[in-house]
């Protein structure tokens, strides 16, 4: 039973009791019987805080594939970020905010906040917190993402 929760060093995976001792082959040589288990197969799980169903197009990290918004929550692609094109969403998820500041970007002064991918921590955009502009108003609780730091995922064509 205890052979059952032991590392196989070898071939660097939980071992039922394959016969060599952690360590007797070089790392290169799997033991006799056993394959070597491609390197996405070693790698851990990814956990998110948040899943968008895959029967809906998303948007995702483009570094680390964390789901970040439904197509559905897309306002307007015709956005400007800090690096180039970006969108606008109604809301996002598995982001994170930093503290709100005032910057004047091309449609005036906003109190804004940068938002970054709670999985890898790469900052993507960021949330309108407040628009001193009346025009400007509907922004306010939306984010902006840029494209360059997203991938679109499930069902495009």
């Amino acid at each position: 039973a205890l052979g059952a929760l032991l590392r196989c060093f070898p071939c660097e995976r939980l071992c039922g009791g394959c016969g060599v001792p952690p360590g007797a082959l070089p790392p290169a040589m799997p033991p006799p019987g056993h394959r070597r288990l491609p390197p996405a197969a070693r790698l851990p799980p990814r956990t998110f805080r948040s899943y968008l169903p895959r029967s809906h197009r998303t948007y995702s990290c483009v570094h680390c594939r964390a789901h970040l918004a439904r197509h559905e929550e897309l306002i307007s692609k015709s956005f400007q970020g800090s690096h180039g094109r970006a969108y606008l969403f109604n809301s996002v998820v598995n982001v994170g905010c930093g503290p709100a500041e005032q910057r004047l970007l091309l449609t005036g002064l906003h109190s804004v906040a940068d938002i970054f991918c709670q999985s890898c921590n790469t900052t993507l955009g960021w949330k309108y917190e407040q628009a001193f502009e009346s025009s400007q108003k509907y922004k306010e609780g939306k984010f902006i993402i840029e494209m360059s730091h997203m991938v679109k995922e499930n069902g495009w064509d």
